[in-house]
């Protein structure tokens, strides 16, 4: 339609004032995902083989927390099986004052921080709090709500700046997380403040059942810092070797007071959401199988026979490393935990509310009830210890 203007009438037009913030264009990611892995770039060999030891200690601690879910030793397990790179790469690029933000399938990525693999799992098995000390591993709660743990990120990374402490946040987040208010609120946030912050999305196709395509419109999930002023980077999720140079990059850059990344690791999740979840209800074999031909453990392991990196025996001694560690954690997860339910009601505050302390005596009077009836005789054992003394 044509808009026809009067002779002498006033022409809207932007004030003088108005002008873009920043020029887009350095924001932009690139229009693929960036790897280094089969592209003969120069790549440090001591790197890459801890990050193939660590690859397949993921590998096997996914398959052997979800055996675990299905002896009912853990109530639930998302399995990261398919996306280790990602998650061993983010641990690997922070320094030992940064902190780490997980979600809740980042497991691998708590204990690559070098968490205790059993005490990472103690959240999913329902047992005391959150299973680890946060500020010990700086490692922050897994979190099962959905992107609670982007804000959390920015205002810790806001806070250290404030203070002008050396320290760094990577948060954690699935493409599913990036449709909750809490991804865009901590976003604005972070690039507002100039936050040092990072915050990496693991887009591994589906937010349980629902595909990407159904989320968003945008031309990639890394398309969204530009909205927020911040760079986005698009990096191949199953090229640990890739994912750990964009990473750190991004790390540094926050770490020089340049402010928050964006990065979207484009990976797959080969396993279904949880133990609970029938992933064949929503995708096809095909393209399960499909992605298994970009197996990230496999990718590693090929480029490292290629730079004669690494043999037969250097095989065989990466996967008896995952052996031991999985044997490890059977054996104590197979032990039956001394549970005090009393607990409950520790480090939720500094001083327990009122509310608090009077769930605290409910619960403590339904304990000594119990205790107080199993111990008591039964009058079935009376009676018969009655007859046996006539």
């Amino acid at each position: 339609m044509t808009v026809l203007e009067q002779s002498g009438s006033y022409h809207l037009a932007p004030p003088p004032a108005w002008r873009p913030r920043r020029d887009p264009a350095p924001l932009l990611p690139d229009q693929e995902p960036y790897r280094l892995l089969g592209t003969g770039a120069q790549l440090d060999g001591d790197l890459l083989l801890e990050l193939y030891g660590r690859l397949v200690r993921g590998r096997r601690y996914n398959q052997q927390a979800t055996a675990l879910t299905k002896q009912g030793r853990l109530a639930v397990y998302p399995s990261s099986t398919g996306q280790e790179a990602a998650e061993v790469a983010a641990a690997l690029a922070l320094r030992e004052q940064d902190w780490l933000f997980p979600s809740y399938r980042d497991t691998l990525a708590a204990v690559a921080r070098g968490l205790d693999p059993v005490e990472v799992l103690s959240l999913l098995r329902g047992d005391w709090h959150n299973g680890y000390d946060p500020r010990a591993g700086r490692v922050a709660p897994l979190s099962t709500p959905l992107a609670t743990q982007l804000p959390h990120a920015v205002g810790l990374a806001h806070a250290a700046r404030l203070k002008g402490d050396d320290v760094v946040a990577l948060a954690m987040v699935g493409d599913g997380g990036t449709s909750e208010g809490d991804f865009h609120e901590a976003l604005n946030f972070a690039a507002v403040w100039q936050a040092p912050v990072v915050f990496l999305v693991q887009n591994n196709g589906f937010a349980i059942s629902v595909p990407l395509a159904k989320q968003t419109a945008a031309p990639s999930l890394a398309h969204k810092g530009v909205g927020y002023g911040m760079p986005g980077r698009l990096v191949d999720g199953n090229d640990a070797a890739a994912v750990h140079q964009v990473l750190g990059e991004a790390v540094e850059r926050a770490r020089r007071g340049e402010g928050p990344s964006l990065v979207e690791a484009v990976t797959y999740r080969v396993d279904a959401h949880t133990n609970a979840d029938d992933a064949t209800r929503y995708r096809e074999a095909a393209e399960v199988e499909a992605w298994r031909e970009h197996d990230p453990v496999a990718l590693m392991e090929r480029e490292l026979r290629s730079r004669e990196l690494l043999d037969d025996e250097g095989a065989r001694q990466a996967a008896e490393a995952a052996e031991a560690m999985a044997r490890d954690m059977r054996e104590r997860m197979n032990r039956d935990p001394e549970l005090q339910p009393m607990e409950l009601f520790d480090h939720v505050f500094e001083h327990r509310t009122p509310q608090l302390e009077q769930q605290a005596r409910q619960l403590r009077a339904e304990l000594d009830a119990e205790h107080d009836a199993s111990a008591a005789p039964s009058t079935a054992d009376r009676s018969g210890s009655t007859r046996g003394n006539s």
